[in-house]
């Protein structure tokens, strides 16, 4: 994301770095790169969830490639895509609903106090590039546990958050903390169970700063994923999908059932992004990404 650093299975050292740096000649089943499919108009979405899609889960794409890519689906937005691709959004019409390029990468976050001052620096200027661009969500993370206490962590993270939240708010920007598993993809990361980001959510007490629910992790470290939704939906500014195990296509072949989980995403009021993010395994990654896309259409 920035692409930051985050592994992704099966490889526990293979990055979303890594997966944009990917070849794209023996990559995932799309031909050459200057040759798209042609696409059947697509129907239009019912609307009820605003759709998106994590950019280095198609490394195999141009960022132009995966924005005429998202319009011929049926929908307009990309997550995670640096600065220097906002044109290129912006020529195509598609939003970008979750910014990045802030952060130190996933392990290095405002648990840590030795961090503060680097990430009040990086956050304070890339809030201004946000706003300027006219978008509103800015990822931010834990960071790792380090040995510390949970609750010191947390006191810290509050501290560090706080120095920025200010401009954030002057601004309109909102910071939004990834909730991600510490049990396959991310060993020690502190932010790693519902409980934990809500906390901190009430202690900061601000609009402008909450949680990225992301389905696939939450499902690997404690479930309940409906429930949760319904209890602490306030705190959730943004949601990721992928399936559960493996982080591939949702669908049938994993335990997870995303039509009964958007419902309750869009039975909240929820008026923000639902983000694709598995890792295409199939022979067509697109068919994937437009498969995906009906299941979440409730």
């Amino acid at each position: 994301m920035a692409i930051h650093s985050i592994g992704l299975a099966p490889a526990p050292t293979f990055t979303r770095r890594d997966a944009l740096r990917a070849a794209v000649a023996g990559g995932l089943a799309l031909g050459g790169v200057g040759a798209l499919p042609a696409f059947a108009a697509a129907a239009p979405l019912k609307g009820s969830l605003k759709h998106s899609v994590a950019r280095w889960t198609f490394p195999q794409l141009s960022v132009a490639q995966l924005c005429e890519t998202v319009k011929s689906i049926g929908f307009a937005a990309i997550d995670l895509v640096g600065p220097e691709d906002w044109p290129t959004l912006k020529a195509h019409g598609v939003n970008s609903p979750m910014c990045n390029g802030a952060e130190l990468g996933l392990t290095k976050g405002f648990a840590g106090r030795e961090f503060h001052d680097q990430l009040v620096e990086r956050y304070t200027r890339h809030i201004d590039r946000v706003a300027d661009a006219g978008y509103r969500n800015l990822i931010c993370f834990s960071g790792n546990r380090n040995g510390m206490d949970p609750q010191v962590g947390m006191t810290n993270a509050e501290a560090g958050i706080k120095r920025i939240l200010g401009h954030a708010e002057k601004r309109g920007v909102v910071l939004v903390m990834e909730l991600l598993n510490s049990k396959v993809d991310h060993p020690d990361y502190l932010c790693d169970h519902s409980a934990w980001g809500v906390e901190l959510c009430q202690r900061i007490g601000s609009e402008h700063f909450g949680l990225l629910y992301d389905i696939y992790h939450m499902q690997i470290m404690e479930g309940d994923i409906i429930a949760t939704i319904g209890k602490h939906h306030a705190c959730f500014k943004h949601y990721h999908t992928a399936g559960v195990p493996g982080r591939h296509e949702i669908g049938d072949d994993q335990e997870l059932h995303y039509p009964a989980i958007c419902r309750a995403i869009r039975d909240t009021g929820f008026d923000g992004y639902l983000a694709q993010e598995f890792m295409p395994a199939a022979p067509d990654p697109i068919g994937s990404l437009r498969e995906a896309i009906r299941l979440c259409d409730v």
